[in-house]
């Protein structure tokens, strides 16, 4: 492609204005809402995959605008009643359609890797854990916009309509919103009888995805089988651009059904296989018996003395039964199932609201805690209750004193914890030494377990 033409084209086309719509609104959009792309360990800014996934999932609204406005760039030739002088010059019409989807592409990428720009930036300040597999995931965002735009722009030739760009837009965006809330989901069952849903193969047709954990990416074949599909969607578009005929436009619609027909052939069936643990970010650094993922290797200096001062308080009350080591917990389970602990490790999440809330000390009683009384609460949600009733009294009775854990500072919470545990702490600490270890012991394997009440071992209760 001539730089001079391409020069001209954009100087004369939407093009331009296309890649600012997407920047600007983007970022606007990133910065103006604080949500959850701002919060936890995988915060836009925190990890290069969750930085890769929450721009990706911006396209649930720019992808449908890279549509309309590649059809209104298809528009053109139209509204300037050029159309019978352009097929009398002599140059190819798959040379002017070149031109114009070039430009396209290069302004909508190069916004898209702006953005992707933006936040990289500010990662690198933030983790020293850096690596590739992030820029599948970004390319595939980037091919997205370019593919949608070059669909509109042969659906907007070929239907040469001011309703088109709207019409086209609003149809893109349905088709976004029906793959995340109807026809791309499967409805699941955990173990414990907890109903959620997955995403199924027909939702990786939509451009936008899920961001779930820092240590969760895309499987290679999610890659292959997105890139497939939007070979034939972009082939389909710029068929439509240089057709002349019903028939070639016709035809035209050939690649993006054959595309979309591959594509499900090779997009896993599998939830399991679409997300994926990063095996190379959920790898162990350790500090003695203190382990965290490679993506946190950061937070190891911070957290590696309270770490071993917590193991060194629960050897001293619980003797030959304490735990051994702290790591961080690296195993993804699916969303609603039942946690999955460790008697002789204790697991812990920087996302985890105890954890997150601590500070120097504080961290040690938030080890500590998390120790006694890990939380079974199913993997997803959350909730406020027995358990950290049972953590509260617990680390009470390891540090020889009640104190407020880290995350129940609030005035109205400590006072309803404070009922809570009080008369229990002041019960258990009445009762001889191998009562309390009896009652601590049972505590343990509740909340261990996920099969009894934590807090009812406590009080000398039964298990639920």
């Amino acid at each position: 492609m001539n730089l001079r033409v391409l020069r001209i084209e954009l100087r004369r086309s939407v093009a331009p204005w296309a890649g600012a719509v997407v920047l600007v609104s983007a970022l606007a959009f990133l910065y103006a809402v604080n949500g959850a792309w701002w919060n936890g360990t995988a915060a836009w800014t925190a990890q290069w995959t969750s930085l890769a996934l929450w721009t990706r999932g911006l396209l649930f609204y720019l992808w449908p605008l890279a549509v309309g406005l590649g059809a209104l760039q298809g528009l053109r030739d139209h509204r300037s009643k050029m159309s019978e002088l352009l097929t009398s010059t002599p140059r190819p019409g798959r040379h002017r359609a070149a031109t114009q989807a070039g430009a396209t592409a290069i302004t909508l990428a190069s916004s898209f890797a702006l953005l992707v720009l933006v936040g990289g930036v500010q990662v690198l300040a933030d983790t020293e854990y850096t690596h590739l597999g992030w820029l599948p995931i970004s390319s595939v965002g980037a091919l997205f916009l370019v593919a949608g735009a070059l669909l509109g722009m042969g659906a907007g030739r070929a239907v040469p309509s001011v309703l088109t760009p709207p019409a086209l837009t609003m149809v893109a965006f349905v088709f976004t919103a029906l793959m995340h809330m109807s026809l791309g989901r499967t409805e699941t069952t955990t173990a414990a009888g907890i109903t959620s849903t997955e995403p199924n193969r027909v939702s990786l047709l939509s451009p936008t995805v899920e961001v779930r954990d820092a240590l969760v990416t895309l499987s290679a074949s999610v890659h292959v089988g997105q890139t497939i599909w939007l070979l034939g969607m972009a082939a389909t578009g710029f068929a439509l651009l240089v057709a002349a005929t019903a028939r070639a436009r016709l035809l035209a619609l050939a690649p993006v059904l054959a595309g979309a027909t591959l594509a499900l052939l090779v997009l896993p069936s599998d939830p399991r296989r679409i997300h994926v643990v990063d095996k190379a970010a959920a790898e162990l650094v350790c500090d003695g018996p203190v382990c965290v993922a490679r993506t946190h290797q950061a937070r190891l200096a911070d957290l590696a003395e309270p770490g071993k001062e917590a193991l060194r308080l629960l050897h001293r009350a619980l003797g030959g039964q304490a735990p051994v080591s702290v790591r961080e917990n690296t195993a993804v389970l699916p969303e609603g199932s039942t946690p999955r602990w460790s008697r002789d490790t204790v697991l812990f999440e920087f996302d985890d609201d105890i954890i997150a809330a601590a500070k120097g000390e504080e961290l040690t009683w938030a080890l500590v805690a998390k120790g006694m009384v890990p939380g079974c609460a199913p993997v997803g949600w959350s909730s406020f209750g027995g358990d950290e009733f049972a953590q509260t009294v617990a680390v009470g009775w390891v540090l020889g004193d009640l104190r407020s854990l880290p995350g129940t500072e609030a005035a109205g919470l400590r006072r309803q914890v404070d009922a809570e545990t009080r008369p229990v702490w002041k019960e258990l600490e009445a009762l001889p030494r191998a009562e309390q270890l009896s009652r601590i012991n049972a505590m343990r394997t509740a909340a261990l377990s996920c099969e009894g009440d934590a807090f009812d071992a406590l009080k000398g209760g039964a298990s639920r």
